[in-house]
């Protein structure tokens, strides 16, 4: 059996035992292995407290990138299995309290949070826990998972989901939550946050989404003041 079998009958068997459509994975950009090029090109806007009240009104999609994680332990490819955290790239200590400030912060900042989906990989699916607080439902969505070095037809229908979610009407009183991965907004927009930065967008139906500010955790104390 040649390599190229043996690695594709790898995959197949862990997609079935996961029971997700999983595609290849590879470890996570993250600022110690460098930013793509392109992201550099990007005009992040920092948000402002004058933003808060209309976030405090709602209908607004907030993407938050998980918290700092651990990028000596990338993720075991193509043996990583979603049910087994010990195969992922792991939040570290300071990766699972900056989310819990960040919850704290929206609660402090009275944000109101509605639906929520998470990427079904376990540092998102702990940034979100951290942020919601242990009694708080969410849905993990595997069409949130991150799409580094996948190829095109993999990568379509997670960024046509990652869009429809950006796009679809929010009610006024709330805000939708995602949960999820830097390369999703890269292909989307070219824009490459920082780990634990909470991009706002306003979703705009049939006409797409608009990006509106981006709030990296050293920001809060700031809005918050």
């Amino acid at each position: 059996m040649t390599a190229t079998k043996t690695i594709c009958t790898a995959l197949v068997a862990l997609a079935a035992l996961t029971r997700v459509a999983l595609p290849t994975l590879a470890a996570e950009p993250s600022p110690a292995m460098g930013v793509p090029a392109a992201a550099a090109t990007f005009n992040e806007i920092p948000a402002t407290p004058a933003l808060l009240e209309p976030l405090r009104t709602g209908g607004f999609v907030l993407y938050l990138r998980h918290g700092y994680t651990d990028n000596s332990r990338p993720d075991r490819v193509p043996s990583l299995d979603l049910n087994d955290c010990s195969t992922q790239r792991p939040l570290t200590a300071a990766g699972l309290e900056v989310s819990t400030q960040v919850g704290a912060a929206l609660r402090r900042a009275r944000i109101p949070i509605g639906d929520v989906h998470v990427s079904p990989l376990c540092r998102a699916k702990e940034s979100a826990a951290a942020v919601l607080g242990p009694d708080r439902p969410y849905t993990v969505d595997p069409d949130l998972i991150y799409v580094a070095n996948l190829t095109s037809a993999q990568k379509a229908p997670i960024l046509a989901n990652t869009k429809r979610l950006l796009s679809a009407p929010v009610a006024a009183g709330s805000n939708r939550l995602l949960v999820a991965h830097a390369p999703n907004l890269m292909d989307l927009i070219g824009y490459f946050p920082k780990e634990a930065t909470l991009v706002i967008f306003r979703p705009r139906g049939d006409a797409g989404f608009e990006y509106v500010a981006s709030i990296p955790p050293s920001l809060w104390p700031a809005l918050l003041h």
